[in-house]
């Protein structure tokens, strides 16, 4: 019953979420080290751009 539905509602993407399954672990690596990243460097991008002054 839960393949049936999965299949009517994900259609042609089925194929990419098992993709998706199969290298999750790295997926979600990238995800989080994306956002950690951002995270932490926007402090220090934004405290560069308060030191200069416009013209």
């Amino acid at each position: 019953m839960v393949e049936m539905m999965l299949d009517f509602m994900l259609g042609p993407l089925r194929g990419l979420v098992s993709f998706y399954v199969d290298y999750q672990m790295i997926f979600n690596s990238l995800i989080v080290g994306f956002a950690l990243y951002s995270v932490l460097a926007k402090p220090k991008m934004k405290k560069t751009s308060e030191g200069q002054e416009r013209t």
